[in-house]
């Protein structure tokens, strides 16, 4: 007879995907404008920032970590290209001012991104600062800068060469979405077929084991942290493009959806265990049912609680998961 422990534990793999096939059959059946073409797209478009984030924020927790200023980082790497592309930077010394093209402004907040990303990383490698606490830190220093950087005024104005990110399509699919789809598809290379995909499992599974080994951990975890800054500046790219603005506030809460994501797409918060397609399923739900509540007409309070719920349920399936592996 089939061993029924290892039935359940392989099954346990594809729950994520049979909770995203039952939601959107309840949601068709809710509503009849949830499965159509143009709502569809619509979904793909909004989960794509999440997505970005979230790729980063698997690769964190996978490592035996935690990201708490995704959503920080997104804002003030899209401020700063805003601000570099609307306004020019004198240079009394010279005598001129520094205009950046476009793409000039947009590697320049990609740069920030990593810059900001490295830094955490430092913090947790080098100070051994816990990193709930060192991005925790990274959050509000990040924010505080985009205010800074802003006046707390929004940056609006930024032309069509931006634009081309956020709001413009290729056949028929939002560029967004073409953004998101490439990154899925390098990381899940990355993680599932490099040696720095092996090493960063190996660090979360067990950190002590793999410093035994041989592996340089801190160099590996400071590489993650910096990825994860690289991909909120993409993300805060997306946002600016989209709203044709950089907003001081952009990106707040963010970083509760990107853990969402991660944790119902099977990631272990332990670390050691999870993948970035399972991170991708996990946004579809929570776009899903974003969606599918706004369509029903419910409350944007009563959308905070379910989700909430949501979170709560998938950490204590996966908390019984490994109480029973």
């Amino acid at each position: 007879m089939p061993d029924k422990s290892n039935f359940l534990k392989h099954a346990s793999r594809f729950q994520s995907l049979l909770v995203l096939v039952l939601m959107i059959g309840a949601m068709s059946l809710l509503s009849d404008r949830f499965l159509t073409s143009a709502n569809g797209l619509n979904i793909m478009r909004q989960i794509s920032v999440n997505v970005c984030l979230s790729i980063g924020m698997t690769m964190v927790i996978l490592s035996g970590g935690i990201d708490l200023s995704v959503g920080s980082v997104l804002a003030f790497a899209g401020a700063i290209t805003a601000g570099l592309i609307k306004f020019p930077i004198p240079l009394p010394w010279f005598g001129v001012e520094l205009q950046f093209t476009t793409w000039g402004a947009i590697v320049a907040g990609l740069l920030v991104g990593v810059i900001l990303g490295w830094f955490n990383g430092q913090m947790i490698t080098r100070l051994k600062i816990p990193p709930f606490v060192a991005t925790l830190g990274m959050l509000s220093i990040a924010r505080g800068m985009t205010m800074l950087w802003t006046k707390g005024f929004p940056i609006t104005g930024l032309g069509e060469g931006l634009a081309i990110l956020g709001t413009k399509s290729f056949v028929g699919i939002p560029t967004p979405v073409w953004i998101a789809a490439f990154l899925v598809g390098m990381f899940v290379v990355v993680t599932k077929k490099t040696r720095m995909g092996r090493y960063i499992y190996a660090v979360g599974g067990n950190e002590t084991t793999a410093r035994l080994s041989g592996l340089n951990v801190g160099r590996i975890k400071v590489l993650v942290y910096t990825l994860a800054g690289a991909l909120s500046a993409v993300a805060g790219l997306i946002v600016t493009s989209r709203l044709d603005s950089a907003q001081p506030n952009a990106g707040t809460g963010y970083e509760l959806d990107s853990i969402a994501a991660v944790v119902i797409g099977g990631t272990s918060l332990s670390g050691g265990r999870g993948s970035i397609l399972g991170t991708v399923i996990g946004c579809l739900i929570i776009g899903v049912l974003n969606s599918g509540l706004v369509l029903l007409d419910v409350s944007p309070f009563w959308q905070q609680v379910v989700k909430g719920g949501v979170i709560l349920a998938a950490v204590a399936i996966d908390r019984l998961r490994e109480s029973n592996d």
